[in-house]
Formats: C-alpha cells, sequence, structure tokens
C-alpha cells in the first residue's frame, strides 16, 4: 500500500504481520482532499479487520459502521424492525433509566422548591351532576400539579394522568377529585397538590318573549387545592352580559328631549368571571346555582335564540339595567355575600367598550383567600369571550 498523505498527523497503525506503520503529517493545518479522505479509509477498513472489538472500541466504536458484513460485539447491527411482541415485563422496566426522578446530582440550576409542576389541558370525558338529577358527559381540560421539593429532580408526569383515570369513570364530584388529589399527593410524595377541571357546560335558556329556547354555554372550573395540609375547594363561572352605560344613555336621551335628535347609548358583550370559595362541609352550590345568581346580579345576559320581539325586549331590558363596570362589580358582590354555601371570592369584571378603544374593568374581593399585589399582565385578555 502507497504512503499515505500529510495529513494524517502523528497516525501510528498496527497492520497484518504487526508491521507498524507511522505516518506524520508535514502541516498539521492541510485540509485533505477527497482522494486523501478514501485512502485514510481504506488503511482503517484494513486495520479493523485483523483488530479486535476491544481495539477497535478503544479507538472509535464507530469504524464498526465501515466493516461490511462484520458487527462488532460492542458496536451490535440495531434492529430495523418493531417487536410487536415483546413484553415489557417487571424484570425488564426495572432495568429502564427514569432521569426524571433520579439523584438531587442532576438538578440543573438552583436546588428550589417548586410550588408548582404538572401537566395542563390534558382532556377525557367526564360525567357531571346537574341540580335536576341528571347526569351530563363532557368533554374537561384538566391541570394536575404537585409541589416539589429542592432536593428532587423532578416528577413522573405520566402519574398524574394515572392518578386522574383512575377515578374518572365515576360521576365526578368534589369527592371524586379529593380521592385523585390524594393519589397525587401519595404516588409523588408530594406536600401541596392542585386539580382543576375546566368544561363548557349547557343549560337551556328561554328567549325573552317569543317563547323559543336554546343553549347557553358557560365555561366553568372546579378546582380543589391542598396548601400545608389544608384543602380547599374553588367554582369558578364566566358570566357573559350586556352592558349599557349609563352616561351615554342619560345623553341619548338629552339629544332627544332637547333637539329632537335621535340618539342611541352604546352597549357592549361584556364578562365577569366570578370565583368562589365553596364551603366544604356545606350544602352543595350547584352550577346552576352560580348562574342564577349572575342572572339576578346583571340580568341582561347575552340572548341565544331572538326573534324581533325578544330583540326589542333585550333593548328594554338594557335600558332597565344600565351599568358602569364598577356598578357590575358590586352588583354581583352583593348576590355572592347573600349565599351561605360561599366564602371568600373574587369577581372580575370587563366591558368590551364598543364607544372606546380600550376596555372598562374591576376587580373586587372579599375576603384574603383572592388577595394579590400583583396581576397576570394578560389576566383581562383571557376574558374575551368567542362566541
Amino acid at each position: 500500500m502507497g504512503r499515505i498523505r500529510p495529513y494524517l498527523t502523528g497516525c501510528v497503525v498496527e497492520c497484518r504481520g504487526n508491521a507498524r506503520m507511522n505516518y506524520q503529517s508535514r502541516d498539521i493545518d492541510q485540509t485533505p482532499d477527497r482522494e486523501q479522505a478514501a485512502r485514510a479509509l481504506e488503511l482503517l477498513r484494513v486495520w479493523a479487520q485483523s483488530a479486535t472489538p476491544t481495539e477497535v472500541s478503544e479507538l472509535d466504536p464507530a469504524i464498526a459502521r465501515l466493516l461490511s458484513g462484520a458487527p462488532l460485539a460492542n458496536y451490535p447491527d440495531l434492529s430495523r424492525s418493531y417487536p410487536e411482541g415483546f413484553v415489557a415485563d417487571p424484570a425488564y422496566r426495572a432495568t429502564l433509566p427514569d432521569l426524571q426522578n433520579g439523584p438531587a446530582s442532576l438538578i440543573r440550576g438552583e436546588k428550589q422548591q417548586i410550588q408548582h409542576v404538572g401537566i395542563s389541558n390534558f382532556r377525557l370525558p367526564i360525567r357531571f351532576h346537574t341540580r335536576d338529577g341528571d347526569d351530563l358527559t363532557l368533554e374537561t381540560s384538566v391541570t394536575g400539579t404537585v409541589s416539589l421539593e429542592a432536593d428532587k429532580k423532578g416528577i413522573n408526569m405520566s402519574r398524574i394522568m394515572r392518578s386522574f383515570y383512575k377515578h374518572s369513570e365515576r360521576t365526578f364530584s368534589f369527592e371524586v377529585i379529593e380521592a385523585a388529589l390524594d393519589d397525587y399527593i401519595a404516588d409523588l410524595g408530594s406536600i401541596d397538590a392542585r386539580i382543576m377541571m375546566r368544561f363548557s357546560f349547557p343549560v337551556r335558556v328561554d328567549s325573552l318573549r317569543s317563547g323559543l329556547s336554546g343553549y347557553q354555554y358557560y365555561d366553568i372550573a372546579l378546582e380543589l387545592t391542598e396548601v400545608d395540609g389544608v384543602r380547599q375547594k374553588f367554582m369558578h363561572l364566566d358570566y357573559v352580559y350586556s352592558s349599557t352605560c349609563p352616561c351615554s344613555l342619560e345623553l341619548a336621551e338629552h339629544a332627544r328631549a332637547t333637539r329632537g335628535q335621535l340618539a342611541t347609548p352604546h352597549s357592549q358583550r361584556s364578562v365577569a368571571r366570578i370565583s368562589v370559595v365553596v364551603d366544604c362541609d356545606g350544602p352543595c352550590l350547584w352550577f346552576e346555582d352560580l348562574i342564577g345568581a349572575c342572572r339576578r346580579a346583571v340580568p341582561t345576559e347575552t340572548q341565544v335564540m331572538v326573534k324581533r320581539e325578544d330583540e326589542q325586549a333585550f333593548a328594554e331590558l338594557n335600558a332597565a339595567n344600565p351599568i358602569f363596570v364598577e356598578d357590575a362589580a358590586r352588583l354581583f358582590c352583593a348576590e355572592l355575600l347573600g349565599d351561605h354555601r360561599i366564602g371568600d371570592f373574587r369577581v372580575i369584571a370587563s366591558h368590551q367598550e364598543s364607544l372606546h378603544s380600550h376596555d372598562a374593568v374591576s376587580i373586587l374581593t372579599e375576603g384574603p383567600t383572592f388577595d394579590a399585589q400583583s396581576l397576570d399582565p394578560k389576566l383581562f385578555s383571557t376574558l374575551f369571550h368567542v362566541g
């Protein structure tokens, strides 16, 4: 075999007959061309044919790829066929690596407690009770999180789903969510935990005058938390209504009365997010109960089925209930305070103005649970209702 070109720097190779061949580069910075690379490849193949697997491994296990039909023990050919019949028995599963639940030495970044870690928006069908005794199966989005101690690398995310699925065949109530929460804490070895279920709850609603009816859908979330051994139950509801500006209404009437000028007050679709702490030991607070409280507080709920007489009625209803965003928050507050099943609560209202290019917003809280010095920067944008 001819002498190798100068790019092989300090290369010592043992060939057949144990003759040692030393190829020393005259110029270590010279870039080899394709011919030189081909000769080097051929030299490696010659050497590898008589080398032991250990020698190949010590140099570079990838050399095995260059040898046609000669797989090495430390660099086996890999199967490209899916093993349909393979069964992962307990002994095999015990050998599987689990970095997420590894030792603290694997932690990246600061060894600091994480208050919430888990999964969000895994979906499954869940049955819910209604106030009239029926059951509804609704697509439900589940968020499950637990706390993570400073010396733990991570959690097994699939355990959260498995814990929830284990109870999902039962008709859901807060008691069943509590059972899932117990599993979270036990399975994942955590101190604190949280489960939230979000769904769209249908209620058949009558029109104002025509006798028609249709389904109104309410975005509802049930939340169960355990922090420092204390459990709390929450219900969240988005209520969509029309708000007619009292100032605009008065100005329109002034134009009519003083100048005979036709004018209309401005009104807009508005959203209130009601969050309440539910008494753990008291009677059930039904979804329909919280919806009813919102309707009593602000009766100008957006309509489903509308004929001309309903549209006229809705205009009259708005004129009878003009509200600023401050009024809305206080009207909801008055209804919530009157229900002994409700503890602390928060009302967030957003009137998405038709007059202005901005929204009018308000937040009212009762009790310490929802006190917050800071708000999510995009909080109010989540109150936008998509029909």
